[in-house]
């Protein structure tokens, strides 16, 4: 398995997790010269305290809103005003506090080749073909899922395609969700755990990507950017005994 190797950044709880990449995010787009600057929100609780904390200051200050332009690493098959919707969350924790550009993936519709087409337009720089996003954040499910891309599913052998509509059978849903040839082109890819349910997962996915295992055992530990960096980010709850 190739790519980026792991860095792991171990903070002591959910909120010192959240101020950390806060300030990370602040000092990675105050540093880029490409316009837009463009980031794949995700969804989930771990993020929520990371919005809010770009939507006040000193983040909601010190952000070039004004040259980014958000994205989503997947969506719920729901309207945005659905509590299930991440678009919604992010909405509620960051967009109505700030004015910024912010793509939302209607996932109601299906329409994955659409919003494939807007990362075309709306993202300039190629890695190998592929659009290259500046910065990635994704979760880890119990499950070892990250964006939609879950255990068994059709996503995860999609080399083509940028955004699919992928089947979960497991959750009896369908949702949208970029693919592994988005996440690995982009320059930082950020992963997000707080909490002790994520432990065993955690330290699971990390021995398997110290091993290079290949196929994954897990989804997330797919995730190896081709030419950025790799982040972990956890708390002491989830990365105990992990690293």
């Amino acid at each position: 398995m190739t790519g980026a190797r792991i860095e792991v950044e171990i903070l002591a709880d959910g909120e010192a997790l959240a101020r950390a990449v806060a300030e990370r995010l602040c000092a990675v787009a105050a540093a880029a010269a490409t316009t837009p600057f463009t980031i794949a929100l995700s969804g989930g609780s771990t993020p929520r305290r990371l919005y809010e904390l770009l939507a006040a200051p000193p983040s909601r200050t010190l952000l070039p809103w004004a040259k980014i332009e958000l994205f989503f690493g997947d969506e719920r098959s729901v309207p945005p005003e659905h509590p299930d919707s991440n678009y919604g969350m992010a909405k509620r924790a960051l967009l109505d506090h700030v004015s910024v550009v912010a793509h939302r993936m209607e996932a109601e519709r299906g329409d994955a080749e659409g919003y494939a087409r807007l990362l075309g337009e709306r993202v300039a720089r190629r890695r190998d073909g592929v659009p290259v996003l500046d910065v990635v954040l994704l979760g880890i499910g119990e499950d070892g899922h990250t964006a939609s891309l879950f255990p068994g599913t059709a996503a995860l052998t999609e080399r083509t395609r940028w955004v699919v509509m992928n089947d979960v059978p497991q959750l009896q849903t369908q949702r949208m969700t970029l693919t592994y040839p988005v996440l690995n082109a982009a320059d930082h890819v950020w992963v997000l755990a707080a909490g002790a349910g994520k432990r065993a997962m955690v330290a699971e996915c990390l021995e398997a990507a110290r091993r290079g295992d290949d196929p994954p055992p897990h989804p997330v530990v797919g995730v190896r950017p081709t030419g950025g960096e790799l982040i972990w980010f956890l708390d002491e709850a989830a990365a105990r005994p992990a690293v």
